[in-house]
């Protein structure tokens, strides 16, 4: 019976501090080299993270389900080709974690207009969230033109890229 007792309150000891204990966050830190560009090879499906010329990261990505080309317009499924900035972050994304690229830019609206379309907007690099899980299971490229790598790997570049960074997006 004590010895009940004695376990019984080790185990209410040992779970409170669990409660009380940090929770792993999305929410990382960098402290290493600076991130100068970040470079997507989009027949590659790679990412890279680059201090200068020096790859600090490199990852695998998805894209959308139309990849080959430049985005034309809105709903074509293509991820854009070009030079564009990191412009937001969205913390609360569906996908996880996701940071703005700055697509459309001018020429990017002109393109589109002259189709008759509208170009598009909410061009991101995003994780996968529930709903990407199930999507990158069925096919490699599977968003509406973002650039989409794991959840853990979108934690890592949500801490290493900052605003105003950089991204060249090549065929």
């Amino acid at each position: 019976m004590i010895t009940t007792r004695r376990t019984l309150l080790a185990g209410g000891v040992l779970a409170a501090l669990t409660a009380c204990s940090p929770t792993p966050s999305r929410f990382k830190t960098y402290n290493g080299p600076p991130v100068t560009s970040v470079l997507v090879n989009k027949g590659q499906r790679r990412m890279y993270l680059l201090n200068g010329n020096r790859a600090l990261k490199v990852y695998d990505v998805g894209l959308g389900f139309a990849p080959a080309g430049h985005k034309n317009f809105e709903g074509d499924g293509r991820t854009p080709e070009g030079v564009y900035y990191i412009d937001r972050r969205n913390p609360n994304s569906r996908y996880h974690l996701s940071i703005g690229v700055s697509y459309p830019n001018e020429q990017d609206t002109i393109r589109a207009l002259t189709l008759g379309r509208n170009a598009g907007s909410d061009i991101f690099i995003h994780g996968l969230g529930p709903e990407g899980r199930v999507l990158a299971k069925q096919r490699r490229d599977w968003t509406a033109g973002c650039i989409a790598v794991t959840d853990e790997e979108v934690e890592d570049i949500y801490a290493m890229v900052q605003d105003g960074t950089p991204i060249i997006i090549t065929p």
